[in-house]
């Protein structure tokens, strides 16, 4: 990500201003999203948190941000299904991408310890990620909240050592908790990718030599051999299919739209697919051309 210059106007005279660039987030302040945008770039950037998907995706356009990070996928879950409905609905282009390790800490007040822990709260999905811990401490009681983060500032709030959250070790440090017992999970294999979007003027994605990576949407004509015919062009041109996922098109039942993710050795062969492809789909529109999370494997 570029820095965000603008032009001032000091004592008459135009200069060019350098800033921090404003990434919105969904989530409270220490969410794994947060952590996410601080792994992609460092603190060269203004963290924004946002109640909900769909108010991360306004952020923009009110003013707030200057791009967005939203996860796509969970490596266990699988896809986030309300994200690529708002990223076919926005103008938005996907920039890069970054890969997320997620580790469930129990956190706890400081001074408290895990003999002292009685209930614990957190996102009902980081709860039952750690099924293994609670049947190890059957008395400890679950308490659903609706946020990772959150629920280790509420923790906090309340200093009560008896209650304990599980969240991200980025949570515990950014309000101060105490990690109890670290690596809850009972699957080490939990990673969650995440898009970064900018409005298109903004996106120089495409002269970068290193982006090589193109996620597009396509609708595909009603018939026999539509989706054979559609993905042919990556095969006869080098393009390798990373993935392939389908959602309903809104208002069309049973009708569905095709998000793939490609990448190839040089942005040629993307292009000569892509021509292709726009010949036997119905529609094609490119998401975005970007470099691939160096830390994906």
């Amino acid at each position: 990500m570029q820095p965000l210059t603008r032009l001032r106007r000091k004592d008459g005279a135009l200069i060019l201003q350098v800033e921090k660039i404003r990434v919105a987030f969904q989530g409270e302040a220490g969410a794994f999203s947060e952590a996410a945008a601080v792994q992609l770039y460092g603190d060269g950037i203004i963290t924004v948190p946002r109640p909900t998907f769909d108010a991360t995706f306004r952020a923009i356009t009110d003013g707030h941000a200057d791009a967005l990070l939203v996860p796509v996928e969970n490596s266990l879950a699988g896809s986030v299904v309300r994200v690529y409905d708002l990223l076919l609905e926005s103008e938005l282009t996907i920039t890069a991408e970054t890969i997320l390790p997620i580790e469930m800490n129990l956190i706890g007040c400081p001074g408290a310890s895990l003999s002292e822990i009685r209930s614990v709260s957190s996102h009902p999905m980081a709860l039952a990620q750690c099924e293994r811990f609670f049947g190890q401490h059957p008395s400890v009681k679950r308490l659903p909240a609706e946020d990772t983060a959150g629920s280790v500032r509420e923790m906090l709030v309340r200093g009560d050592k008896t209650h304990a959250a599980i969240a991200g070790k980025y949570a515990a440090d950014r309000y101060r908790g105490e990690i109890i017992a670290e690596r809850i999970q009972d699957n080490a294999e939990n990673f969650t990718r995440f898009l970064l979007l900018q409005p298109a003027k903004h996106a120089a994605s495409a002269s970068r030599p290193e982006a090589r990576k193109m996620s597009i949407a396509m609708r595909l004509a009603h018939r026999p051999g539509s989706l054979l015919s559609s993905l042919e062009p990556f095969s006869r041109n080098g393009v390798n299919l990373l993935k392939i996922e389908s959602r309903p098109i809104h208002g069309r039942p049973w009708e569905y739209q095709f998000f793939i993710d490609v990448e190839a050795d040089a942005v040629s062969q993307l292009e000569k697919a892509l021509a292709e492809l726009r010949e036997a789909a119905h529609e094609v529109r490119v998401l975005g051309l970007y470099p691939a999370a160096q830390n994906r494997s």
